[in-house]
């Protein structure tokens, strides 16, 4: 799904590891190269692990955002 601007929203807020990498994966799987995704999740290893990911595939994280009283952080990813 994506939003007004035409980012490719991933939404894994309230899953924990595996699963919000899990979801990142087979939600991205297909979109063409330079496709702009915004991930939401608020699994505390969910950095860690999306970091380790976007190193293995060559996706770029343009930047993380930390919504504090949510406890979500939001990623802008830029797929290869």
């Amino acid at each position: 799904m994506t939003d007004q601007s035409g980012v490719y929203q991933i939404d894994a807020v309230g899953l924990v590891c595996p699963l919000p990498i899990l979801r990142f994966k087979k939600r991205t799987q297909g979109l063409p190269s330079g496709t702009q995704v915004e991930f939401l999740a608020d699994d505390p290893s969910g950095r860690r692990d999306l970091q380790v990911l976007c190193e293995l595939t060559g996706h770029r994280i343009e930047w993380i955002r930390e919504e504090e009283e949510a406890g979500v952080v939001r990623y802008r990813i830029c797929l290869a």
